[in-house]
């Protein structure tokens, strides 16, 4: 049988605080060196406010191009040959370049990637910079 004197053994709980504190000087570190790399400037051209009196031009009319499974290009439902695209599109901007006409592009699910590309390429050259893809 053991006999106890009357008091009672506690055990000491301590948290050690080193590697804890050796974390946080890292990401100090850390941070000290990212802030000034976050802090440069970034050259961003912002279009300029139009006085509210300014009469806006009509939107120009859309140019549809379809482009379907065979790699057949349709301008407006004209067949067109793809390597006329690039003329035609320069033609349609130098209409008028300051309301340039928005591009309708309809691919059919079916069609060749290339083809595709290329008509992006040839509306990149071309500087028409309103282009969408029309879901039907």
């Amino acid at each position: 049988m053991a006999f106890s004197n009357g008091s009672v053994q506690r055990s000491m709980a301590t948290i050690n605080i080193t590697p804890l504190v050796d974390v946080m000087l890292v990401l100090l570190v850390i941070f000290m060196i990212a802030a000034p790399i976050a802090t440069r400037a970034i050259p961003l051209t912002l279009p300029q406010a139009v006085p509210p009196d300014t009469p806006r031009p009509p939107p120009s009319t859309p140019i549809e191009l379809r482009v379907d499974a065979a790699g057949e290009v349709f301008w407006n439902g004209n067949p067109t040959p793809l390597t006329a695209l690039g003329e035609m599109m320069r033609a349609e901007v130098q209409r008028d370049p300051r309301n340039a006409p928005k591009l309708q592009i309809d691919a059919s699910g079916d069609a060749d990637y290339d083809v595709v590309a290329k008509v992006l390429a040839a509306a990149e050259s071309a500087d028409l910079d309103q282009v969408g893809f029309v879901r039907r």
